[in-house]
């Protein structure tokens, strides 16, 4: 919130800036040119640029196909050991800080308090002259607005925000000429046909809200200063006398006092020697031409369509972050660098590793990752446990942009969270918070259409052999780490053994849309079932191949996991062997075209250890 606060500021200020520039640039040309250009930049500061840019999110480009070689990463298998909450580790306390953001806010509401109460006073002194007026008849005048007259020294002033009622002071009719008084009066329509009182009831908000900012008032008096040479200019084009004008201001200001509120348009105000000598000079300033008004017209363009193009420009990632901060947070959380399984660099693994520390052991409320690659964390984050839920094993989105950094970055991770947190929501929504808090991770979705391979029925038909009832343990989908019963192996279980020679693939009450995805770790491409075909399998395939033949895999996996033994990296050599293993099941791939949705990480920086 702070950040956004931040950047919100220092935007409209530049904005201001920018306004200022142009009003400098325009300082020739008629003063109401001018005034809208500050009131540009006041309602600025109400209107953040992030509004607009989400609103341009709103509108995504549908992706451009583009054709990549894709390296499916292998299977990533964890042990499963069951520990004792008490030999968690304990999660230090955060320590006591002083909370500047309260403090803060606290400093803000009082400024803001004090600020409106003076604008109730002010209000209350003008609601006083108003209820003691009565009504005024002068002849001649313009029946625009109501004409009252009220005891007091206030000077003449337009009341009222969407009612305009002209406030006179009892006996101005006699102080000032007949000339005098229809200058004075015609200044006061110009304040209620520009609509004075309600834009200047805007800025005065801006000023409740931003009242720490200096450049607030100072917009606020180049208003003033702008709206009334702009009455001016407006009541010299009717045809009146200049010097009887100027003299009938300086009668004014003479005998009564200025308006205690912005919003009530009075005559007085601004810089009143610059005022006198433009008036006396007769000039009133030139319209705008063509090219300024075109020029005007590209400026204010490019102020409102510049953040809705970077919206539309960054939608996937702006979509992907929206959602940020309304996730459940960590109460504190630790994460320190390891050199690896067991490694202790740092004080992130080692020990704690050796007593049976568990990825993901389930404690309600307490989360343990002992020294980790960070691609897997992301795809557990992102994809596995996304909603706080284990999802059914699919093809998922692939991970993309890992900086080279992370290929040999290892993590542990502490982190403690409300009492009965489940561990999946801490593993899915909360990890999101801290992977783009702590690694000020950017991250977005998106489809590709690209070459995939299908998965289908060979002809001769399938060949499977279908899981039992009771064949195998049902997956409850709310525990992470799960025992199986007896000898029976977990429901939906799929996953890989290496030899020296052979890759055996296995499957126990699978679909064949999850055997399709283990595919997919050893073809060269994703695989997508097509078969059309329901139900739960066993599968013991095996590949003859010998990975030695062909090591020129990648040497990582796209989620960052490395091996040193060629035997366990993706080799062209099983995906070489699986047409014969499929056979073998009555299956074969094709060639075929589908969508593949990604996870692109945009921006990714390395943690500071706490």
């Amino acid at each position: 919130m702070i950040r956004e606060l931040a950047n919100h500021l220092w935007q409209s200020t530049l904005f201001a800036g920018g306004a200022a520039a142009l009003a400098w640039g325009f300082r020739k040309n008629r003063a109401s040119v001018r005034y809208w250009m500050w009131f540009a930049a006041s309602a600025k500061f109400l209107v953040p640029f992030a509004l607009l840019i989400s609103l341009g999110s709103l509108v995504e480009p549908k992706p451009t196909p583009r054709k990549l070689q894709v390296v499916a990463p292998p299977s990533i298998t964890y042990s499963v050991v069951e520990i004792a909450p008490e030999a968690l580790p304990r999660v230090p306390s955060r320590p006591h800080v002083i909370d500047w953001p309260s403090i803060a806010l606290g400093v803000w509401a009082c400024g803001t308090l004090v600020l409106l109460l003076m604008r109730v006073d002010g209000w209350r002194r003008i609601r006083l002259a108003l209820a003691s007026s009565a009504p005024f008849d002068l002849p001649g005048a313009s029946g625009e607005m109501e004409i009252r007259e009220a005891p007091g020294r206030l000077e003449p002033g337009v009341v009222g925000v969407f009612r305009s009622v002209l406030l006179l002071p009892v006996g101005i009719a006699d102080r000032l000429t007949p000339h005098q008084l229809d200058a004075v009066l015609a200044h006061e329509l110009s304040h209620v046909r520009r609509r004075d009182n309600l834009l200047a009831a805007v800025h005065m908000a801006v000023e409740a809200i931003f009242w720490f900012h200096p450049m607030i008032w100072w917009i606020g008096a180049r208003l003033v200063e702008e709206r009334e040479l702009a009455c001016d200019e407006a009541v010299l084009t009717t045809g009146s006398d200049p010097a009887i004008y100027a003299e009938g201001i300086l009668n004014v200001c003479k005998m009564y006092v200025e308006s205690p509120l912005a919003c009530v348009s009075g005559i007085s105000g601004a810089d009143l020697k610059r005022r006198i000598h433009a008036i006396l000079s007769g000039d009133v300033s030139r319209g705008l031409s063509r090219a300024r008004k075109i020029a005007l017209a590209c400026a204010a363009a490019a102020a409102v369509a510049g953040p809705v193009v970077i919206g539309v420009a960054n939608a996937p990632w702006i979509r992907a972050q929206s959602a940020a901060a309304s996730r459940p947070q960590f109460e504190v959380a630790s994460i320190r660098a390891c050199d690896g399984p067991g490694g202790a660099r740092g004080g992130g693994g080692g020990a704690k590793g050796a007593r049976g520390g568990v990825p993901g052991a389930e404690h309600p409320g307490a989360l343990y990752l002992p020294c980790l690659p960070l691609g897997p964390l992301i795809h557990d984050a992102y994809v596995l446990y996304a909603d706080g839920k284990r999802q059914e094993m699919s093809p998922g989105p692939r991970v993309e942009g890992m900086p080279e950094w992370t290929r040999t970055a290892w993590f542990s991770i502490e982190a403690k969270a409300p009492d009965g947190t489940p561990a999946m929501m801490m593993r899915g929504p909360m990890m999101q918070a801290l992977l783009e808090d702590r690694f000020k991770m950017k991250i977005h979705r998106e489809t590709r259409e690209m070459a995939v391979l299908e998965l289908v029925v060979a002809k001769g038909g399938p060949k499977l052999t279908p899981t039992p009832d009771g064949g195998c343990t049902p997956r409850d989908p709310s525990v992470i780490s799960q025992r199986r019963e007896g000898d029976k192996f977990l429901c939906e279980t799929v996953g890989g053994m290496a030899g020296s020679d052979f890759r055996t693939m296995m499957g126990h009450g699978a679909t064949m849309a999850q055997f399709a995805v283990l595919l997919s770790n050893i073809a060269d491409r994703p695989v997508i079932d097509k078969t059309s075909i329901t139900g739960m399998f066993e599968f013991d395939v095996r590949l003859n191949a010998d990975p030695a033949d062909d090591s020129s895999g990648p040497p990582a996996d796209v989620n960052g996991r490395t091996s040193p033994d060629p035997r366990f990296r993706p080799s062209s050599a099983f995906a070489s062997a699986l047409p014969a293993a499929l056979a073998q099941l009555g299956l074969k791939l094709q060639p075929g075209k589908g969508g593949v949705e990604y996870l692109v990480i945009d921006h990714l920086e390395k943690p500071s250890e706490n």
